[in-house]
């Protein structure tokens, strides 16, 4: 979910400025093709293997990359009930019902440290929400803001750590 990412990286780079947080895509991009989903380490001990590569170790030495952070989870529609119905004809149209559904997030973070080359930490957060959709004659959604919820608190506590480690 690039979306949740970005958030997430915002976040961090907005509250602790000594920090510089390197985007998903400028970062898979400056290290192609060692990073696209299919050659990407996906264990810490992967990293030795990697940095044998004259190109990527040059290109994180620039980058001045120290950690790496791994995010894993989704939203997802849990349930769902009501009903709805929309009608439109010669004098009008119109909407009357109402609608109501739970978004479940559930979000792990792994924080690699290039130093070490080794997994220094693993943070997560999960969050719920109610959403409705009431009708009459105008759907109006009020919309619960589960995955805006779940950025803060992956975020603050990636934050934390990293704080914590200067």
């Amino acid at each position: 979910e690039p979306d949740f990412i970005e958030c997430v990286g915002d976040h961090i780079a907005s509250r602790d400025r000594s920090i510089t947080v390197i985007g998903e895509l400028d970062f898979v991009n400056a290290l192609y093709p060692w990073f696209e989903p299919r050659t990407a380490p996906l264990k810490p001990r992967d990293i030795d293997r990697l940095m044998q590569q004259q190109p990527v170790a040059q290109k994180m030495a620039e980058l001045k990359t120290e950690y790496m952070i791994w995010i894993d989870g989704s939203t997802e529609r849990t349930d769902s009930a009501g009903s709805m119905t929309c009608a439109i004809g010669p004098g009008g149209g119109g909407c009357f019902g109402f609608g109501t559904w739970t978004n479940d997030a559930t979000y792990e973070a792994a924080i690699w440290d290039f130093t070490d080359r080794a997994e220094v930490g693993r943070v997560n957060t999960s969050a719920t929400g109610q959403s409705y959709m009431p009708a009459v004659v105008v759907p109006i959604p009020i919309i619960a803001p589960v995955q805006g919820t779940a950025c803060d608190g992956i975020a603050n506590q990636l934050l934390e750590f990293l704080s914590s480690e200067y």
